[in-house]
């Protein structure tokens, strides 16, 4: 299983939300291609980005970190937040990032999912952000009225080849990830799935590489020292 360590990003600072809320703000660096470059020395192969205003607003404006970022360092970089066109796909892939996320644009927009797919292929990954068995939107901030393993299964369909699966009401809360959930989807579909939201301990990591999960994305654990990259990377292995 791979290890994704994250960069939120909000006003060219590296962030953390709790359970998705913008009120409830965190600042940890403001300089993110320094962790960046922190995430490389310990070992890590890949780079999860969210641009937090991004996916309010459907636009980019911390495009100039993740260039620096996919630029600067070694890591398989990943960006999602905001992305709802292909000139937006397209922008990201020039600067040399390695996987385009669609959340938001997945669920509206399924013709354009499909261009971005064909286009691309294995590029292109959809987040599937779960709040009370439905898909969130808009940076978390709306609920829409799918319903989250009927969602999955359709992505499948559509030729999606990885899902990074959230379950909102854990994330940044470091009360554990939900293990059920991932069994769940590990089991259902065919798809490389990623677990994100709540992994904050080695036994959380553990469980889920168990799981034959294709990858596992640790955030505030991270910054707030509760994981060791360097031995969330062996245990993964």
């Amino acid at each position: 299983m791979l290890i994704f360590p994250a960069i939120d990003l909000y006003e060219g600072k590296a962030v953390r939300l709790l359970r998705g809320a913008y009120d409830q703000m965190t600042v940890y660096s403001e300089n993110p291609p320094e962790i960046a470059a922190d995430f490389a020395a310990a070992g890590a192969s890949c780079i999860h980005l969210v641009d937090l205003e991004g996916a309010k607003a459907g636009t980019t404006p911390n495009i100039h970190v993740v260039e620096k970022i996919a630029a600067r360092s070694s890591l398989f970089t990943e960006i999602g937040g905001g992305i709802r066109n292909m000139e937006t796909v397209d922008k990201y892939i020039s600067i040399g990032v390695d996987r385009i996320i669609l959340g938001t644009a997945a669920v509206e927009d399924e013709t354009f999912l499909t261009r971005a797919v064909e286009k691309y292929g294995e590029k292109i990954a959809v987040g599937a952000d779960i709040k009370d068995g439905f898909i969130a939107v808009r940076g978390w901030t709306e609920k829409s009225d799918k319903d989250a393993f009927s969602f999955c299964r359709r992505m499948e369909t559509l030729g999606v080849k990885t899902l990074i699966c959230t379950d909102i009401s854990k994330d940044g809360a470091m009360q554990g990830t939900n293990r059920e959930l991932y069994r769940d989807l590990s089991q259902k579909y065919a798809m490389q799935i990623v677990a994100s939201g709540g992994v904050s301990t080695i036994e959380d990591i553990r469980h889920l590489a168990g799981l034959g999960l294709y990858g596992a994305i640790i955030g505030k654990a991270y910054y707030t020292g509760a994981i060791s990259l360097e031995e969330a990377i062996e245990v993964a292995k």
